[in-house]
């Protein structure tokens, strides 16, 4: 049976990963890294530093991604999108049959708004899974804001962009860290009594950061979001919003 390890990396900074996430990434038999197109040749790159600064001896070998189709609705396309990459990721396998276990680096913790693990399950025969935990991108977050994640005693509402767009401010939520949103979803929030804070390329020495009341901030963001995506041809970001006290 494969040994299949999802190592969580971080946010894209070698000093985010972990003693643990290192010592396996030296032990990996063979490590798998996605291509994802030219515009994005950089998170392929950050990977095999990362590998490097690792001292990682295992070969690595490279898979293109595979493109959602956009004329699907959101969750056939999600799903159809796995099933691709699940077939990719098997014959891999099958191609290398590697004398010991294979890893995957996973941006942040496999565990947070991540594919890996449902792709995982749809390999057949199944892989022996071994998940090894990283910094997520709200860690990085709120230590480069240096805020808590949360009120004294209070709850947080993680969601994504999407869900903000569509549904609103979650009912009842104080704080709400919001994932995945390519389209700047609190654009469509009453700016009224909430406060941002907001970071893109996390941990990375292209960091850029911005918070405030929502009203002033937010065309200060989608202005530093998109020169940031223009120059890098990408951008990861997170945002954490929060009712402030009448």
């Amino acid at each position: 049976m494969t040994e299949l390890w999802l190592i969580g990396i971080g946010t894209g900074n070698p000093e985010h990963v972990t003693l643990q996430a290192r010592r396996a990434l030296r032990e990996a038999a063979l490590v798998l890294v996605p291509r994802k197109g030219p515009d994005k040749s950089d998170l392929a790159d950050l990977r095999h530093a990362i590998l490097a600064a690792c001292a990682s001896p295992a070969p690595v070998r490279e898979f293109d991604m595979p493109v959602r189709d956009e004329s699907l609705p959101y969750a056939a396309r999600v799903a159809r999108w796995h099933d691709e990459i699940a077939v990719i990721w098997a014959e891999a396998l099958r191609d290398a049959t590697p004398d010991g276990p294979v890893a995957l680096l996973v941006w942040g913790d496999p565990g947070l708004y991540d594919s890996t693990l449902r792709i995982a399950a749809r390999l057949s025969p199944r892989p022996k899974l071994r998940v090894i935990p990283g910094i997520t991108a709200l860690q990085a977050l709120t230590s480069a804001h240096a805020i808590p994640f949360h009120t004294v005693g209070g709850a947080v509402t993680v969601t994504t962009g999407r869900r903000l767009r569509d549904h609103g401010w979650p009912e009842g939520a104080e704080t709400v860290a919001v994932m995945l949103d390519g389209a700047c979803s609190f654009r469509h929030l009453p700016p009224e009594g909430l406060h941002i804070w907001w970071g893109g390329f996390l941990g990375m020495a292209e960091q850029v950061l911005d918070a405030g009341p929502l009203a002033e901030a937010g065309p200060r963001i989608l202005h530093a979001r998109a020169e940031a995506r223009a120059r890098h041809g990408w951008i990861m970001d997170t945002y954490l919003l929060r009712k402030t006290p009448d």
